[in-house]
């Protein structure tokens, strides 16, 4: 036998045996193993919403979306919580428009300017998805109905827990989250129209922060320096009286200088305990999500709903808080 044949038959057997042994292996495998899992079975929805927010990342809309949640499971709902990630609203409108045009369900949003919402909220009904607006209304719109806050109540009711809150004079600075957002508009004219008559109280100057705390700290620390007479503020956003306190706090002013916000947010309770924000005003962002979700199903099922829904609102001072666990008296054993 030739070299080259004994080489052809050394490679012939090495691969034979290959073979056998990927085989035996494999073999093992199927008999000594489990078989893989059945694949998860798709959940079923009976309805597909989207939730559009003022923004994403914001605590307060988080609160929302969580509300939201709970009754999308509740009630068989594939939901999305889609919008910009911070405010912007070409954007807002944009995810409004791509939603619409997925052919969604049902669209919850917060109302917007009525200039470039009211057109856009119109055609979107007339294509035949519902609208329900949540936290602000766009009362111009034909959307279906509108839950959440009484924005020029609330203001109205800061307005008057300042006055209830001071003695002497007292000049105010307001700053509010957007000039242009319905909501901001709303609470500022609610505030101002609640201490209009109280010759005591005088409205400095109203300045924007776009609805971040950065802003709002840089716009309270300006303030103060233009206007050393300033020793009020308010804050109409969630994000307002926490950047406010926070300079109020490095510049050790807590006792000269009173502070009333808006929400609840966990810094915000800090501040409030710690005497440096007096006040705030309380929204209900969670039963917002919940009710918004709940009311888009009973449309979808053909039944009536309210055109409007206020949800509660009122005021926290430090008194309403629970004590903190390790304040609280320990219970007998």
């Amino acid at each position: 036998m030739s070299k080259l044949s004994i080489m052809a038959y050394s490679v012939g057997t090495l691969l034979f045996l290959v073979s056998c042994s990927f085989a035996i292996f494999y073999g093992y495998k199927v008999l000594t193993h489990d078989p893989p899992p059945d694949k998860k079975t798709v959940e079923t929805y009976h309805y597909h919403f989207v939730l559009v927010p003022e923004e994403l990342d914001n605590e307060y809309w988080r609160l929302v979306e969580k509300g939201a949640e709970e009754a999308a499971k509740k009630f068989g709902v594939m939901l999305e919580y889609a919008g910009p990630k911070q405010a912007n609203i070409d954007e807002h409108l944009k995810t409004i428009e791509m939603s619409a045009a997925s052919k969604v369900d049902g669209i919850i949003t917060q109302g917007l300017s009525d200039e470039q919402f009211t057109p856009l909220i119109n055609k979107v009904i007339g294509n035949g998805i519902p609208v329900i607006t949540i936290d602000t209304d766009a009362q111009a719109s034909k959307r279906i109905a509108y839950i959440g806050t009484d924005n020029y109540y609330s203001g109205y009711l800061a307005g008057r827990a300042l006055v209830a809150d001071t003695l002497g004079n007292a000049n105010v600075a307001i700053i509010t989250g957007s000039f242009y957002a319905t909501n901001q508009i709303q609470r500022v004219k609610g505030f101002q129209d609640a201490v209009k008559f109280e010759k005591r109280i005088r409205i400095i100057t109203v300045q924007e922060s776009g609805i971040s705390r950065v802003k709002a700290a840089e716009k309270a620390y300006q303030i103060l320096q233009d206007h050393p007479e300033v020793n009020a503020f308010y804050g109409t956003s969630a994000l307002d009286g926490i950047g406010i306190a926070q300079v109020v706090e490095k510049s050790q002013m807590e006792d000269k200088v009173y502070i009333i916000g808006f929400d609840t947010l966990p810094e915000t309770i800090s501040y409030i305990r710690q005497g440096i924000i007096k006040a705030t005003v309380v929204q209900q962002p969670y039963e917002m999500g919940y009710g918004a979700v709940k009311m888009m199903v009973s449309l979808m099922e053909g039944k009536k709903v309210s055109p409007i829904v206020h949800t509660k609102t009122e005021i926290m001072r430090i008194g309403d808080l629970p004590l903190p666990p390790t304040d609280r008296k320990q219970v007998s054993q």
